[in-house]
């Protein structure tokens, strides 16, 4: 439903859902039942963005030879093929990613690589590109792999107004990991330290030291340290480093600001304090992060870098 949407609300292109079975309606995993399907074997002419879907039945490892061959024969009438998370599975299995690089839902990239060693599983981009096929991760990633296929063919301005539209928080670059290490830390962190965490993203721009955070916990600085380094394997320092930098690094990929000004809204002291973290954390600076995963786009006769 997720590239549906982006490319219903883009203009241009005629979206046609198709049924590998002979209903014209089409009944989801989830029970949804969507009308206006067309068989496969109806589906003739020239395809400019062939879009395969995950669920239960790519993930099966049961696959019907007739769709198989069909999705074989439909990539040669395709300008460019996508899979929407474990729907890799169906391309791996047309043989169509053999020599690829290739991504899928983080659950399933292990399980890919080894029923398919042929193909060059990379786990960590929410989507990406090797020639005219495009794979993605999970649901969300799916739109943002939408919405890179109509930037494509349109511009980022139009992918912008779109991901608004569908009030979306930001268009993320293909490049950037599935999963937030923040979000990653918070999945086995206790609850009053998930509840920091979301007191931090809110004061970024305050002195975030041992004592303030300690404090908000209403624990002493060392017991505070002590939980932190068994709560999330770092230290405060790294934990405050960590936040800031991804907070920055949302902020280079969806907005044409400055670095100095993001610096500032991140709560580093400098641009150049804002270099110091992003090395700690990422190993490049923010200035080489922006160069690229930035967009350079054209509005208002102004380029924004």
């Amino acid at each position: 439903m997720g590239p549906m949407e982006v490319f219903s609300t883009a203009p241009g292109y005629e979206v046609q859902l198709a049924n590998p079975g002979q209903e014209r309606s089409l009944r989801t995993h989830r029970g949804i039942v969507l009308g206006e399907a067309t068989p496969i074997a109806e589906v003739v002419g020239p395809i400019d963005t062939l879009v395969i879907a995950g669920g239960e039945g790519a993930e099966s490892g049961e696959f019907d030879p007739v769709f198989i061959a069909w999705v074989l024969e439909a990539t040669g009438r395709a300008r460019r093929i996508a899979s929407i998370c474990t729907g890799a599975f169906v391309l791996a299995e047309a043989g169509l990613l053999n020599g690829r690089r290739a991504v899928t839902h983080w659950n399933f990239c292990e399980r890919l690589a080894k029923e398919y060693p042929e193909v060059r599983v990379t786990p960590d981009p929410i989507y990406l590109r090797d020639g005219n096929i495009y794979t993605s991760a999970g649901i969300t990633a799916g739109i943002d792999l939408s919405l890179a296929l109509v930037e494509e063919d349109h511009g980022h301005q139009m992918a912008l107004k779109i991901a608004r539209q569908m009030v979306m928080f930001l268009v993320r670059p293909g490049g950037q990991a599935q999963y937030s290490h923040m979000l990653s830390h918070q999945a086995g962190a206790s609850q009053p330290l998930r509840e920091l965490q979301v007191w931090m993203l809110e004061h970024l721009q305050e002195n975030l030291t041992v004592e303030v955070l300690a404090d908000r916990m209403g624990m002493s600085a060392r017991n505070f340290t002590r939980v932190c380094l068994r709560e999330t394997g770092m230290n405060p320092g790294q934990f405050v480093d960590r936040m800031r930098v991804e907070a920055a690094q949302q902020r280079i990929d969806s907005s044409a600001h400055g670095l100095k000004e993001i610096a500032d809204a991140v709560g580093f002291r400098s641009t150049d304090a804002m270099r110091r973290g992003f090395v700690r954390v990422l190993g490049v600076t923010a200035a080489e992060y922006a160069s690229r995963f930035r967009r350079q786009v054209e509005a208002k006769g102004d380029v924004l870098n």
